[in-house]
C-alpha cells in the first residue's frame, strides 16, 4: 500500500483555496497515473475571481476492468475553505498549507475535508487488482463554494461518455468521536429564501405621509418562525426553519426606512421538496404584503440500507471493531447531485477540526482509513446487481 501520509501531505502543499486549479490537480493526477488510471481533466466557468462564475477544474480519472465489470467510484474535492490568519492567538499556529506532523496529529487545511480521505482512496486502489472491476475518481475543485461547475459537470461529463459508475462512495469526514463512528446514507435538502417588504421612507414624526415596511416584515417572520415543519422520519431529524438576516440598511434614528429584507435558511427531510416549501415562504411572505426569491441547493435524499450500506458498515467494523451508526444529519455534500446517478454513501474521517484553525488529522486514521477503503472497493465491485 502506497503510504496515505506522504500522499496527504503533497495534496495539503499545493493551496487549493475554493475554487480550486493548477497545482493540486497536478499532485493527484501524478499519484493515479502510475497506477493504471486515465486521468481527464477539464474547466468550467468563465468569470471573473471570486464571483460564482469563476474557473473550477475537475478531474475524471478511470481504471477499466474486465468487460462487464462492476463499476465503483470514489469522490471528493480539493478546494478547501480559506484558511483565515496565521499566528497570534486566534490564527494557526504554522502556515495552513505547509503540512506539519506535531505528535500523531498531521496539520494542514484540508487534512480532514477532504484531502486525507482522497489520499486514501489513493492508497487503497494501489491494492486494488485492475481485474476486480472499474474503479473510477469524481474529484472536483467547486464543493466549498457554489458548487455550479463541479460534480454537477462531472455527472454530465461521465454520462456522455458513457462512464456511469454502479456505486458511489463520498469521503466526506462523517466520523464524529472516532473514525468508524457514523457512515451518512442520505442527507436532508436545503433551501434558502430572500424576503424583501417595500415601504415608503418618512421622518417618523410623520408616519401618516410614510409607509413603514418593518411590521409587514416582522409579522411574516413571525408567521414563519412559528412554523412546525414536521417531526421527522424514521431516518431523518426534523425540518427546520432558521431566520438567518434580519436588516433595513437604516442608519438614522428618526427615518422610517423605504424597505426591510431578510434571509432565512430551511434544512429539510423526504417529507418536503424545495419547491413545496418555497411555494409555503412565498404565499406567507405575499399575505403581509412581502415578496419571497428562494435559491434551492439541494434536496433529500436517502440510499435505503441494504447491500450497499451493510458492505460499507462491515469494511468499517472490520477495521475499527466499531458498529457504524447509519445517519442523514449535518449538511449537504455533494451527494446530493451524484444520488442522481447511482446509490452513494458518504464515510470518512473524523469531523471535528473541518473548517477550523490548525485543522488535523490523526496519522494512524489515514491508515486505517485506506484499509476500509480497500476492504469497500473489493466488495463494492463484487456485489451481485440488484
Amino acid at each position: 500500500m502506497l503510504d496515505p501520509l506522504d500522499l496527504a501531505k503533497r495534496l495539503i502543499a499545493a493551496p487549493s483555496v475554493t475554487p480550486a486549479t493548477g497545482a493540486v490537480f497536478d499532485e493527484l493526477e501524478t499519484m493515479l497515473t502510475p497506477l493504471g488510471f486515465a486521468v481527464h481533466r477539464f474547466t468550467r466557468g468563465e468569470g471573473a475571481e471570486g464571483d460564482d462564475e469563476a474557473p473550477v477544474e475537475n478531474l475524471f480519472a478511470i481504471r477499466t476492468g474486465p468487460p462487464g465489470s462492476r463499476h465503483f467510484a470514489f469522490a471528493g474535492h480539493l478546494d478547501v475553505v480559506p484558511p483565515g490568519p496565521i499566528g497570534g492567538d486566534n490564527g494557526w499556529a504554522s502556515d495552513p498549507f505547509e503540512p506539519q506532523v506535531r505528535g500523531d496529529l498531521l496539520h494542514g487545511r484540508g487534512a480532514v475535508d477532504m484531502k486525507g480521505a482522497i489520499a486514501a482512496m489513493v492508497a487503497a486502489v494501489a491494492d486494488v487488482s485492475q481485474d476486480a472491476g472499474t474503479i473510477s475518481f469524481i474529484i472536483t475543485g467547486d464543493e466549498e463554494g457554489p458548487a455550479l461547475h463541479g460534480t454537477r459537470a462531472l455527472i454530465d461529463y461521465m454520462a456522455a461518455q458513457g462512464l456511469s459508475p454502479d456505486l458511489c462512495l463520498v469521503g466526506e469526514p462523517t466520523s464524529v468521536h472516532r473514525l468508524g463512528d457514523m457512515v451518512k446514507i442520505g442527507r436532508r435538502g436545503s433551501v434558502n429564501i430572500f424576503i424583501d417588504v417595500d415601504g415608503t421612507q418618512g421622518h417618523v414624526a410623520y408616519p401618516h405621509l410614510a409607509d413603514n415596511p418593518l411590521p409587514k416584515l416582522v409579522a411574516i417572520l413571525a408567521e414563519l418562525d412559528a412554523l412546525t415543519l414536521d417531526t421527522g422520519t424514521q431516518w431523518f431529524q426534523p425540518s427546520n426553519l432558521e431566520i438567518t438576516e434580519i436588516t433595513a440598511a437604516n442608519r438614522a434614528h428618526n427615518v422610517i426606512p423605504a424597505k426591510g429584507e431578510a434571509r432565512i435558511s430551511i434544512r429539510f427531510n423526504d417529507l418536503h421538496t424545495g419547491k413545496s416549501l418555497s411555494d409555503r415562504v412565498c404565499a406567507i411572505a405575499e399575505k403581509h404584503g412581502g415578496h419571497a426569491r428562494p435559491v434551492i441547493s439541494g434536496e433529500p435524499f436517502l440510499t435505503e440500507p441494504g447491500a450497499f450500506s451493510a458492505l460499507v458498515a462491515a469494511a468499517v467494523e472490520a477495521e475499527t471493531g466499531t458498529a457504524p451508526e447509519l445517519s442523514t444529519t449535518g449538511g449537504t455534500s455533494d451527494a446530493r447531485f451524484l444520488r442522481s446517478v447511482c446509490p452513494v454513501i458518504e464515510f470518512g474521517l473524523c469531523n471535528a477540526t473541518m473548517h477550523k484553525r490548525d485543522e488535523a488529522v490523526a496519522i494512524p486514521d489515514l491508515a486505517v482509513l485506506a484499509r476500509i477503503y480497500t476492504r469497500i472497493a473489493f466488495a463494492a465491485l463484487a456485489l451481485e446487481e440488484g
